[in-house]
């Protein structure tokens, strides 16, 4: 956030305002979807672009495989990757539809040097 303060390029931002609705996974209601962050970006032809950004650990970005055996661990974390690839393709629709971006951000893109398990 600090980033964004100091961007000359960043004309405002916010965090978890935004709502998009999704269909989720388990119920196969329509739940709310709170993005962490909208960015209004400045362009250099003046134009001004939105930005929807969603920041998670890469490793929920990965489906779960179970080991041996299908166990109650195995399923929560299924259900929350299943959840959040609903929730991406809902935010990828919507910001389509208006003309923005959506991205994902992980701990790779905000230290990208470091290795991470």
């Amino acid at each position: 956030m600090m980033m964004w303060d100091e961007d000359p390029r960043v004309i405002q931002w916010s965090s978890e305002e935004l709502i998009i609705p999704y269909r989720h996974p388990k119920d196969g209601m329509i739940h709310r979807y709170f993005p962490d962050f909208v960015l209004v970006l400045q362009m250099p032809d003046g134009s001004k672009k939105i930005r929807v950004i969603e920041v998670k650990p890469s490793k929920k970005l990965v489906q779960p495989v179970p080991k041996k055996k299908v166990t109650r661990k195995f399923m929560v974390e299924l259900l929350e990757y299943e959840t959040i690839q609903c929730k991406k393709r809902a935010a990828e629709a919507f910001c389509a539809d208006r003309g923005w971006e959506y991205v994902f951000i992980t701990e790779n893109d905000l230290f990208p040097k470091k290795r991470h398990k």
